[in-house]
């Protein structure tokens, strides 16, 4: 049972901040309100009035405005905006949480770039001119001290479309690209990072024993498994912003030196398991072992994976999105995602008058797309052509899904294909049953999609909301929110729920699955605005 916070801790906070002394009289008022403010992993455990007026009465769960890590005035604007014309005032209250919970919780250090001195020492060398420069954003995802490139980008992009008004917002992304490329280029194969030196925040390990090639600098990375989706979420980043600003201030020596690192691990990890001519073995250049009983959190075959065939096209990802072992080393929904975003990074380098580059990136996505639909579709008993979640090229299939983006149920939002597409629907079949998914579970109190991740009677939220999103059925998309607001009694989304108790969930404080909430409400209100709004109701468009 969780119990209500009755206290106002904007009382309670300055009682605090008064009572603290100065550290050799240089402490500002600010930094000990700072000091004062609680942990939002345990905050957000508790429910915090006032409450909402629906039925449920969900809590409100924003920190006190001096405890929050970013501010937009713009963002206000925009819960002020949808709220006040959404019909269901449990389902207003959840997304006047989940909208903000990034900038309210998870921007742990941003400067703006100005004052160049502050990461003067980060270089190491006139090699690495221009190393750190520019504005810095580091974005953890929640309740661990460290960013990962997936969660990182999706946290942020509810915002996107602010950035073009907000020069704040602007900045902020700009910093996470700018980060991000930093990240990519030290660690490729890596997919989540400690804070920055400058920040001077504390790293933090995750208490793994793990071996892996090419080494890493545990300073530097929080945990190093590859996965291809980390490196096509960093493109991701920068071409959203691009796509919502028309800005190329992100385009510069260190974006190009990170895309070109991309492009290495694209060529190194396209390579098969045997030598085409000789079919002798070659080995892999990344590896991972990890001392652990659990069989997904470790590669098989010496840290190497099971083999794959030559001439696919395709690119192997060690790891799943969900942080566990691929199986078949060929993510179909990872592949499709870097498609998607080298021909993105193409186009926006063609009228940033990079041809060559262009080129080469376009034909890059087309050799990978080609390969997931020859080798990536398959035929099914039942539910005809579907894609498959691995392969190998040797004509070895995993037909499945998991919760975590990317997702074969998140094909369309990706861009890989159109909503209406045969083999896609096929497929969103296929996954939505139990006899098709073996993670699509049911239980006496939730439906979902889980994963390995967690285990078999744990569905994510995240899962329901892919499912509205990729439907046009009425009946479907409110189901689906109906059913993510039913289990969100603390005012937040968590990562998954126990599907027979619904207060048995994991991670009271997970910002990427609050951020994939907001944009699932934002895109009800532009394409079935009724559903929320009400009969009759305009289209919200954020702008």
């Amino acid at each position: 049972m969780h119990h209500s916070s009755l206290r106002s801790w904007p009382f309670w906070l300055g009682i605090i901040a008064g009572m603290l002394s100065p550290v050799e009289g240089q402490q500002s008022l600010e930094e000990k309100y700072k000091a004062a403010c609680p942990d939002y992993k345990r905050y957000s455990m508790f429910m915090h009035r006032p409450f909402s007026e629906g039925e449920m009465q969900l809590p409100f769960q924003r920190p006190e405005i001096r405890c929050r890590t970013f501010t937009s005035p713009l963002v206000e604007k925009v819960i002020d905006d949808v709220t006040s014309k959404m019909v269901d005032k449990d389902l207003a209250r959840l997304f006047e949480n989940a909208f903000p919970n990034t900038l309210d919780t998870t921007v742990r250090w941003h400067v703006d770039g100005k004052e160049k001195s502050k990461h003067t020492e980060l270089k190491r060398a006139t090699r690495d001119e221009g190393k750190w420069e520019g504005p810095q954003s580091f974005v953890v995802t929640g309740d661990i001290n460290a960013e990962w490139l997936r969660d990182s980008t999706n946290q942020l992009l509810q915002y996107q479309p602010l950035a073009m008004k907000d020069e704040a917002i602007f900045n902020l992304i700009l910093g996470a690209i700018n980060t991000q490329a930093e990240y990519v280029i030290e660690s490729p194969y890596c997919n989540a990072f400690q804070p920055p030196r400058a920040s001077k925040l504390p790293a933090t390990q995750n208490g793994q024993e793990d071996s892996v090639h090419p080494a890493f600098e545990p300073s530097f990375v929080f945990e190093c498994k590859y996965e291809l989706d980390s490196l096509a979420h960093f493109l991701a980043l920068a071409n959203t912003f691009y796509n919502h600003t028309g800005s190329f201030d992100f385009l510069t020596p260190r974006w190009y030196k990170a895309l070109d690192t991309v492009l290495g691990v694209l060529d190194q990890q396209s390579q098969s398991t045997f030598d085409p001519e000789t079919g002798r073995f070659e080995r892999n250049t990344y590896t991972f072992s990890r001392q652990t009983t659990q069989g997904t959190e470790t590669l098989p075959l010496g840290g190497v994976g099971n083999p794959l065939n030559w001439g696919t096209g395709l690119i192997r990802s060690a790891f799943r999105p969900s942080d566990d072992a691929t199986i078949l080393g060929f993510y179909i929904p990872a592949n499709a995602q870097m498609a998607v975003e080298l021909k993105k990074t193409a186009d926006m380098l063609a009228v940033a008058k990079e041809v060559s580059r262009a080129q080469l990136l376009d034909k890059r996505a087309q050799t990978i797309t080609d390969g997931i639909w020859e080798h990536g579709v398959v035929m099914h008993k039942k539910y005809g052509r579907v894609f498959a979640y691995e392969v190998d090229g040797y004509g070895g299939q995993i037909l499945m899904d998991d919760a975590n983006v990317p997702s074969l149920l998140a094909l369309p939002i990706m861009g890989f294909v159109e909503r209406d597409n045969v083999v896609y629907q096929n497929t969103r079949k296929m996954l939505l049953s139990k006899e098709g998914n073996p993670y699509f579970l049911k239980g006496s109190a939730f439906t979902g999609i889980g994963g390995p991740h967690i285990g078999f009677e744990y569905a994510w939220p995240m899962s329901l909301l892919l499912q509205a999103m990729t439907s046009d059925d009425d009946t479907e998309i409110s189901h689906c929110i109906k059913l993510v607001l039913s289990v969100s009694p603390l005012g937040l989304v968590h990562e998954s729920i126990n599907v027979n108790r619904i207060h048995d969930y994991t991670r009271s404080w997970f910002a990427w699955a609050n951020s994939v909430f907001a944009q699932t409400i934002l895109d009800i209100a532009k394409r079935k605005p009724h559903l929320i709004f009400g009969e009759g109701a305009d289209a919200y468009v954020v702008e």
